[in-house]
């Protein structure tokens, strides 16, 4: 680490990212849309709103179009995927939330089989509809949340999480790696027994129009965003940058290379290698004295998008 940091003296890193004239990715399809009307129409019959967000990028990406929604109810924020995140700043991250009007917030790892803080959920939203009226569901003694969030943030596996936690239960929402599993608000999923809770599943949903470029490189780089909507070699790169910016190299000696570099195509090609994403080529090198061609065996890197985000679960 004393190398590489003498090295990151030395070095001339990116202080700024070339976006080379891109333009934000705009994806909001049909689904969005539908689910966004779904769930305002479901409102009144929900006490509490649990918006979860990714905490490689807590101040990035949330959607503005979920403010009108948090406004009218109590509002937890959970930022998930906290296991890859550097939560070194903890306190920073929530000073700046609190700035924003963000007083509720848990950090959690839904994957993790027993999350101490998934715990700590039913507790807080119980605290917090205690301080707030529930009007036309005052008579209820059950209690309805709604999970909303961008894509990919972790919404099903925290339903998951929480029916294991509470119930001992298995799964009753689909997840996956990539954005666009959940397609519609489904329909009520218990979540607890005493109180009694359900939780509704909704589809990630972004703003129509995301703000600046970099923040949508940033929601492409954690999975929020498909990737070929960016492409996968340039949020390769930007991931490239953002680990030398914060000089978290540890690439270098994961991927057999000298030192660290700002050479994206270097490092896919020595990734390729590592992972054994090459093949033999022959190419026509020249002709010998009887006219014939001469072939030359070479060997070359292939399969770019994998070698690129072999784990999406990537810590930022």
């Amino acid at each position: 680490m004393k190398l590489y940091r003498s090295l990151c003296d030395v070095a001339k890193f990116r202080s700024t990212f070339d976006f080379g004239g891109r333009e934000v990715a705009h994806w909001f399809p049909g689904h969005m849309a539908k689910g966004l009307k779904q769930m305002r129409a479901s409102l009144k019959s929900v006490d509490c709103i649990i918006e979860i967000h990714d905490a490689r990028i807590p101040f990035s990406g949330r959607n503005p179009v979920f403010q009108e929604t948090l406004d009218v109810k109590p509002h937890l924020l959970v930022l998930n995927k906290m296991d890859l995140a550097d939560l070194s700043n903890k306190q920073r991250i929530l000073k700046e939330l609190d700035r924003n009007g963000v007083n509720n917030v848990l950090f959690t790892n839904c994957l993790k089989q027993r999350d101490e803080n998934v715990t700590k959920l039913v507790p807080t939203v119980l605290e917090m509809m205690a301080n707030s009226q529930r009007f036309n569901r005052e008579e209820n003694h059950n209690y309805c949340l709604m999970v909303i969030g961008v894509p990919n943030v972790g919404k099903s596996s925290l339903i998951n999480s929480l029916r294991r936690t509470n119930l001992k239960k298995g799964r009753a929402s689909r997840v996956g790696g990539e954005p666009g599993i959940t397609r519609s608000v489904l329909t009520r999923i218990q979540v607890c027994e005493r109180p009694i809770m359900y939780l509704l599943d909704t589809p990630g949903v972004l703003p129509p129009k995301i703000e600046s470029v970099e923040t949508g490189m940033k929601l492409a780089l954690c999975g929020t965003i498909l990737d070929h909507l960016v492409g996968e070699d340039i949020i390769a790169d930007y991931l490239l940058y953002s680990l030398n910016r914060l000089e978290k190299f540890s690439y270098v000696e994961k991927y057999n290379l000298p030192e660290p570099t700002n050479n994206i195509q270097h490092v896919l090609k020595r990734i390729a290698v590592k992972l054994r994403k090459t093949q033999r080529v022959k190419a026509i090198t020249g002709v010998d004295n009887k006219g014939i061609a001469v072939c030359t065996v070479h060997k070359c890197c292939i399969d770019k998008e994998q070698s690129s985000a072999p784990n999406k679960r990537k810590k930022l």
